[in-house]
């Protein structure tokens, strides 16, 4: 399932996810949340002054994969990572940082507390997302809460339990 906070032109997905590394060397099953950070488009006012408006959550900037190998089990934590700067939604490559995987969530709550680098990392212009930032900060207890309990239930096995279609 996936789940989205909106902050005017910022936003953050949450979704649970079980993938299968392409890669046989490195390769296994895996099993976690993964988090990113996503502009937010906003097009054209349609409708009346009361109709709803489409929400686009479009480009993602940042991403963490709050992942564990289905080998290592729940809680091993071995395949937690971060991509810093993501590029046309890219991923780039894996970075594993010691504080991820020390203390996952308080590593997330500090790097959600401050987006503006992650923004400026993949080349997004900051000018316009000052108060958005503002309002991810505030919410950030309410974020990390969800990937926490999304967290818990894939080490539970009730979510993330067949791996994702890939093309």
């Amino acid at each position: 399932m996936l789940r989205v906070f909106c902050f005017r032109t910022l936003g953050i997905t949450v979704e649970d996810l079980y993938l299968i590394d392409p890669d046989p060397d490195r390769g296994g099953h895996e099993r976690g949340v993964r988090v990113e950070l996503r502009l937010l488009d906003e097009p054209a006012w349609r409708g009346s002054p009361n109709a709803s408006q489409p929400v686009i959550v479009d480009r993602a900037v940042w991403r963490a994969d709050f992942l564990e190998s289905v080998a290592g089990g729940p809680g091993s934590k071995d395949r937690m990572h971060h991509h810093p700067g993501m590029l046309d939604n890219e991923p780039g490559r894996r970075v594993f940082a010691p504080g991820l995987t020390a203390d996952p969530m308080g590593w997330l709550e500090h790097q959600l507390s401050d987006v503006l680098p992650h923004l400026e990392a993949a080349g997004v212009d900051t000018r316009h997302h000052h108060a958005s930032a503002q309002a991810l900060r505030e919410a950030t207890p309410e974020v990390v809460g969800t990937v926490a309990t999304v967290l818990g239930e894939v080490r539970a096995g009730t979510l993330a339990t067949t791996p994702q279609k890939q093309p």
